[in-house]
């Protein structure tokens, strides 16, 4: 089965960073499109970073310029830093696996929230 744990979210100032990380067990993370989804009070859950199997990168226009997905094989996570946070930012962040033939799994979501 598998399983992805997010961590680094906390109390982040206006204009400060973060970097969010999602650890995905088994041995299947190499063969996955990683995403990394955010969820802000009353609103619809977004995309705003995607990573493929190739490293090929791809950001929504809100966090374009100020967030970086990246991922790490040999470690099985993916990362998301953050940078000039804002109050829209405020959201829970979740992670997505996406593996070709078996689905998507998602992590249980950490929560970030901008403001002094």
């Amino acid at each position: 089965q598998v399983q992805l744990v997010e961590s680094g979210g906390g109390l982040v100032q206006p204009g400060g960073s973060a970097r969010l990380s999602c650890a995905v067990s088994g041995s299947i993370f190499r063969f996955a499109h990683m995403e990394w989804y955010r969820q802000a009070p009353g609103k619809e859950r977004e995309s705003v970073a995607v990573c493929t199997t190739d490293g090929s990168t791809s950001y929504s226009d809100s966090v374009k310029g100020r967030f970086a997905i990246s991922r790490d094989n040999a470690k099985n996570t993916v990362y998301l830093q953050m940078n000039s946070l804002k109050s829209e930012d405020t959201a829970v962040y979740y992670c997505k696996a996406r593996i070709i033939g078996m689905g998507d799994y998602w992590g249980q979501g950490t929560q970030v929230t901008v403001s002094s």
